[in-house]
């Protein structure tokens, strides 16, 4: 399969992502984060188990646990604590910095080469996400700050020993696993945390259909595959797709209003995403499977 072809698929899965907020504000109820998050990823992991028919061996149970933790219990609950204490385009700038955990992370764990392009394109970046998403009444919340950075680091790191711990099965197999362990170890806070859903209606059904199956099965696979075929360090920079694609949702669907700064901010993105992942060569990263 050609290099485009996996860059596409894999920069699909945050453009996907960026639909999270348009659903969540206007198609699920209201206060139940832990809950959505579990709705997300046990139902998504269960079906693709079920589809690939493969159980994980009892060696690698520990590892699952630590990378579906990492990729969707802390860094899904940490990123809504952030969305409810801090305005949007704090969190989102803050957020940003994963590619930066992500190049340094790859470069101790993985051997992964610290180039100059790929921190220019990290740093700029974050600036470009900021120019976005940052209005002029941001506000900063200690907490929120922290689990903002929290979730990055999870995200990171996840993202990371992902690439380091390739078990012999498929990238869909091991997506699957990911997010089943990730959603059993949400799912007993949730329970305890949160009140029980009210009765499902036909936007909120549509909802978490549309963020398990695409924005939690197939963007989960993709973006697996391609930390599998391209590294870690090259596909962080697709992660600033995701705010673009909120920003953008929100001027298509809702109206919202894109000031020259935010246009501005959009080139930069878009010329970070290429210089930070598109235009390179896939790393050649020091890949074992030992903890």
């Amino acid at each position: 399969m050609s290099r485009t072809l996996d860059i596409t698929l894999t920069a699909s899965a945050p453009v996907i992502w960026g639909t999270t907020y348009l659903v969540t504000t206007h198609m699920l109820p209201d206060g139940y984060p832990l809950t959505a998050a579990v709705l997300r990823a046990l139902p998504a992991g269960l079906v693709l188990m079920a589809m690939t028919r493969t159980l994980p061996p009892l060696t690698w149970l520990a590892r699952l646990l630590v990378l579906g933790g990492l990729n969707f219990s802390v860094f899904w609950s940490a990123l809504f604590i952030a969305a409810y204490r801090l305005p949007g385009g704090v969190a989102a700038t803050l957020g940003a910095v994963q590619p930066l955990i992500v190049l340094f992370l790859s470069s101790l764990l993985l051997g992964t080469a610290l180039t100059a392009r790929k921190l220019i394109a990290a740093f700029a970046g974050i600036g470009g996400v900021a120019l976005l998403v940052l209005g002029p009444q941001a506000q900063l919340d200690g907490v929120g700050v922290i689990a903002a950075l929290a979730g990055a680091g999870a995200m990171g790191l996840g993202s990371v020993l992902t690439r380091r711990w390739q078990p012999p099965v498929s990238p869909l197999v091991f997506t699957g696993w990911q997010l089943t362990a990730g959603g059993v170890l949400l799912l007993p806070v949730a329970l305890i945390l949160e009140p029980a859903l009210p009765p499902f209606t036909l936007a909120s059904t549509a909802g978490f259909v549309w963020l398990g199956l695409f924005g939690a099965a197939f963007t989960y696979f993709v973006w697996f595959r391609g930390i599998a075929r391209l590294g870690p360090a090259s596909v962080t920079a697709f992660g600033f797709l995701s705010p673009l694609t909120a920003v953008l949702l929100g001027w298509i669907v809702l109206g919202q209003a894109l000031s020259p700064l935010q246009i501005a901010g959009a080139v930069i993105v878009m010329g970070c995403v290429w210089l930070g992942g598109a235009s390179g060569k896939p790393a050649q990263a020091r890949v074992s499977v030992k903890a």
